[in-house]
């Protein structure tokens, strides 16, 4: 079974890397960047079957390891 954990920044939580990387977007010429937040895409592979123990056992890996909590939101996705 394939999932996906998408981490984002919290909304009012400043982000200097996507800052930068809107810079980088201006400089390069790319037209209409508003804004950019960055965040991170965890792609897993897990053994199994049992959809709601994967999701678990993922939220459980978001909780712990994946995502700071405190700044950040995590969106867990079974493909």
């Amino acid at each position: 079974m394939k999932a996906r954990v998408t981490v984002t920044l919290k909304s009012g939580i400043l982000d200097p890397q996507g800052k930068a990387i809107e810079g980088a977007l201006k400089t390069l010429g790319v037209d209409g960047v508003a804004s950019v937040r960055q965040g991170k895409v965890f792609d897993i592979e897990l053994s199994g079957s049992d959809k709601a123990k994967a999701e678990a056992a993922l939220k459980a890996a978001a909780d712990k390891l994946l995502a700071n909590t405190v700044i950040e939101n995590y969106r867990v996705e079974l493909l």
